[in-house]
Order: C-alpha cells, then sequence, then structure tokens
C-alpha cells in the first residue's frame, strides 16, 4: 500500500515493514456492511497459514460476538483480496493465493445486512 507524505523531503523509517513481523505478514480482515467493526481487523499470521485457518480459527474468533456471525452461509460468501474479486482455496496457503504483507480480504454475506438491518 503506497502513502504519499505531505511533504516532499519526508524521511521517515516504515516500521511496519514486513521484516519487523518476526516471519509475519499483516493481513487485515473486513466484514462490509456490518459495522459494529468500524474498520478491518489486522491479523499477525506467518504466509504459510491456510485460508480454512484464518476463516475457522482468526475471523472466526474476531467476528463471533456479533449477532450475524451465526447466520453466515459460508458457500456464499463474496471475497475480495485487495479489491478484487476472490475465490479462496481453503487448503492453500494465504502465500499460494496471493496474500501478502498488508493485504487486505474483505467479505460479504449476502442477506445479512447488519443488527436489524441497520449495517452495524
Amino acid at each position: 500500500m503506497a502513502v504519499a507524505a505531505i511533504t516532499p523531503d519526508y524521511t521517515g523509517e516504515r516500521l511496519d515493514r514486513v521484516e519487523n513481523f518476526h516471519g509475519n505478514i499483516v493481513v487485515y480482515v473486513g466484514w462490509d456492511r456490518h459495522l459494529m467493526f468500524c474498520s478491518p481487523i489486522a491479523f499477525a499470521t506467518p504466509p504459510d497459514t491456510t485460508f480454512g485457518k484464518l476463516q475457522d480459527e482468526m475471523i472466526a474468533g474476531a467476528y463471533a460476538q456479533h449477532p450475524d456471525f451465526a447466520k453466515i452461509d459460508w458457500e456464499q460468501v463474496c471475497w475480495l483480496l485487495n479489491g478484487e474479486p476472490f475465490t479462496p482455496d481453503r487448503e492453500a496457503t494465504l502465500a499460494a493465493q496471493g496474500v501478502d504483507h498488508k493485504s487486505i480480504i474483505r467479505m460479504q454475506t449476502p442477506g445479512l445486512e447488519g443488527i436489524g438491518g441497520s449495517h452495524s
């Protein structure tokens, strides 16, 4: 993700480089139309984590408190990876599927529009 400084002579050190995460990558996961979570959640995980583990353990652990979570039909979820449609393979690693440091994965859950349809 490119960031532009507001001053042309800025020379700060980027502390969020992949080298600073001890072999992990940071992956952001957002749930569209569920603003009880105001922004994507960041996970530091090894790049050889399978998508199934990300979904079943990490995403579930972060989002399970939302009343809509138990209603998700995982076969109907629309996934986006860095803004592009994405069909994840549960058995493949994140790295093998093009998920890298600071990628953003968004999930869209048809028929679920947040608490009482409020998008929250």
